[in-house]
């Protein structure tokens, strides 16, 4: 299985719908909350170039945010990834 991280926070409704389909998929994942930790935040921006949350990890592939994770999964290229 793949290993999967999502850097995320408590109020974000988009964060919310990534992991609502990760579970949908039976997906295991690593939640990061980067909300109360400058340190957490400024390793998602490195790791993502991003700072918006949800920034998702599917082993060393950068998916992106929610639409991005949506998007894989509407082109049939989220669960091959899944099973990695």
């Amino acid at each position: 299985m793949a290993q999967i991280t999502i850097y995320t926070t408590p109020t974000c409704p988009f964060c919310h719908r990534a992991k609502y389909l990760l579970d949908q998929k039976k997906a295991a994942y690593t939640e990061i909350d980067v909300s109360q930790s400058n340190a957490l935040r400024e390793e998602m921006m490195q790791r993502s170039g991003r700072r918006t949350v949800p920034q998702i990890f599917i082993d060393d592939f950068h998916v992106g945010g929610c639409d991005d994770l949506i998007d894989l999964n509407l082109d049939g290229k989220l669960d091959p990834l899944l099973k990695s």
